[in-house]
């Protein structure tokens, strides 16, 4: 278990422009260090900020994109395209403007795909292609992702990690089907938190005042099944990226001056 680092920026538009600046900048080293790198996407109001970022940045074009694994902490279990699903809004923020392999673009399972509309078949086999491509050296069910990215919600749920509910108890499997979650859509397929500390970093997103109690709790001290966000850590680094607003509710003595 890695200890949480924090780094808070003025706000959220620097805050999806650092961090794009970042992820490229682990990306490369990754390709560089092991010739690909493997990076976890998240949804929402921040990890689409981040992408789209990372979409206007010049930078982007350091990242050897054929090389580049792409996979999901987890989805609305919706029909394939829908809008609301967090493949499509990324394919639309940055993956349809650069050079990926598709072969290494792993989208969960839509509803009206192979499993057809049962989450927990989708999950198991999102699983098994999880396990596939995991090899001796990641020692484990999932690959060891480079950079597996979180958006913390307002109530600390991270994927679709909620508050008491199953998913987050689970301690074996490393996808499970979500059902009767408490936003919509109620039916989603998200990694467990086995899955999500295989990661080398784990970056925590939040951003604006309706996130501020959710990192105050995370970040004090709170159980994971309280608080799920509270057990989201990678194996090397556990790293919140905020805004000042998110912010706002920490002692300052969890991050230094600087960073603000």
């Amino acid at each position: 278990m890695s200890a949480p680092q924090l780094v808070v920026h003025r706000d959220k538009e620097l805050m999806a422009q650092a961090a794009a600046a970042r992820l490229i900048t682990k990306i490369v080293d990754a390709q560089a260090a092991r010739g690909s790198a493997s990076v976890v996407l998240t949804g929402g109001r921040n990890g689409n900020g981040l992408l789209a970022a990372l979409a206007g940045s010049p930078a982007r074009d350091a990242i050897d994109w054929s090389r580049l694994d792409l996979w999901w902490g987890d989805e609305r279990f919706l029909p394939e395209g829908d809008p609301e699903r967090n493949v499509t809004q990324a394919r639309e923020a940055l993956l349809d403007e650069v050079g990926l392999d598709p072969a290494r673009v792993h989208a969960m399972p839509a509803s009206d795909g192979p499993y057809g509309n049962d989450a927990d078949s989708a999950a198991a086999g999102y699983a098994a292609e999880l396990a596939a491509a995991a090899g001796p050296e990641d020692h484990g069910a999932v690959p060891t992702f480079d950079v597996l990215m979180l958006g913390v919600g307002p109530d600390t749920h991270v994927a679709s990690l909620f508050p008491e509910l199953p998913a987050v108890r689970e301690t074996e499997r490393t996808v499970v089907g979500v059902h009767g979650a408490p936003k919509p859509p109620p039916t989603r397929v998200s990694l467990t938190l086995p899955a999500i500390r295989a990661a080398r970093e784990v970056w925590l997103l939040a951003a604006g005042e309706d996130k501020a109690e959710a990192a105050e709790i995370a970040l004090s001290g709170a159980g994971e099944i309280q608080a799920p966000a509270a057990g989201a850590y990678g194996r090397s680094r556990t790293l919140w990226l905020l805004d000042g607003a998110a912010a706002s509710r920490l002692p300052r003595a969890l991050y230094p001056p600087a960073s603000a």
